[in-house]
């Protein structure tokens, strides 16, 4: 939890928000995943957000659902996925880590068990976008054990308790989702936005990191004068599978999203 709040703190001192890609292990396959997240790594990436591949992503659009979906397909598992997450660490990646993985193969693996395994791996925290905090006591209670932070999220449709009561819950950072919907690049960002992240500032502790949408270098730009962090997935995923060099392409994608959120600082 100490290096995810390094990270916000010195991508703030730096004075840009901090980027935070996502990225699902084991697409297209292992290898590749493992090549491209070392890439976003190297090309300036502050925190890596790292998908464990579930069946029905129901919070992910057409663009991470394929990704998981192959990735399954090659065999993935939530074994496997930790397993590469302690080679990435072994390859020397030392951004903090975030697991963003589905409730259900959480519970399958058994709790107590994958919070540890996580930890020894070199995870840094576990996003779990299908579980409230009204459900994650037992979660939070391992998470605290091992020292990773739970992330919780709040939407634009969240009322002000309930956005208090998640700030008040949620460790490293509070995650925003942009939008009412899915995962998914988008032409624009949502109007709003902005409205959104001052009203959930005025509660909150931790920073205040905005996924879903978030498409291009400008959209970026603009999201890093609001908030603390930037989560891009689906266009990074697109990015990475438009030619046969995946690892080039994401990486020059973050240093795009990088350039741009500098200059907007």
């Amino acid at each position: 939890m100490q290096r995810i709040s390094r990270a916000f703190q010195q991508a703030r001192e730096a004075g840009y928000a901090a980027l935070m890609p996502y990225f699902t292990l084991g697409y297209p396959d292992a290898p590749t995943s493992l090549e491209v997240i070392e890439a976003m790594a190297e090309a300036g990436a502050d925190l890596i957000e790292l998908g464990v591949p579930f069946s029905d992503p129901l919070a992910d659009g057409p663009t991470i659902q394929h990704s998981t979906h192959m990735a399954l397909e090659k065999g993935m598992s939530v074994r496997a996925c930790l397993e590469l997450t302690a080679e990435l660490r072994r390859r020397g990646v030392r951004q903090p880590f975030l697991l963003m993985g589905y409730v259900n193969p959480i519970l399958a693996y058994g709790v107590e068990r994958y919070v540890a395994d996580a930890a020894r791996s070199g995870a840094d925290g576990l996003i779990v976008p299908d579980l409230p905090p009204e459900e994650a006591e037992t979660l939070e209670a391992a998470c605290r054990d091992h020292g990773l932070a739970l992330v919780y999220l709040v939407s634009p449709t969240s009322p002000p308790e309930r956005v208090a009561l998640v700030a008040g819950r949620t460790g490293g950072f509070l995650y925003l989702v942009s939008l009412t919907g899915v995962t998914g690049a988008r032409s624009e960002l949502p109007p709003g936005l902005a409205d959104f992240i001052a009203r959930v500032r005025q509660v909150a502790c931790t920073p205040l990191a905005v996924g879903f949408g978030i498409s291009t270098p400008e959209q970026a730009r603009l999201v890093g004068q609001l908030a603390d962090g930037v989560i891009v997935g689906s266009a990074l995923i697109e990015a990475a599978g438009r030619d046969g060099h995946p690892a080039q392409a994401a990486a020059d994608f973050i240093r795009a999203l990088k350039q741009a959120l500098h200059s907007g600082g």
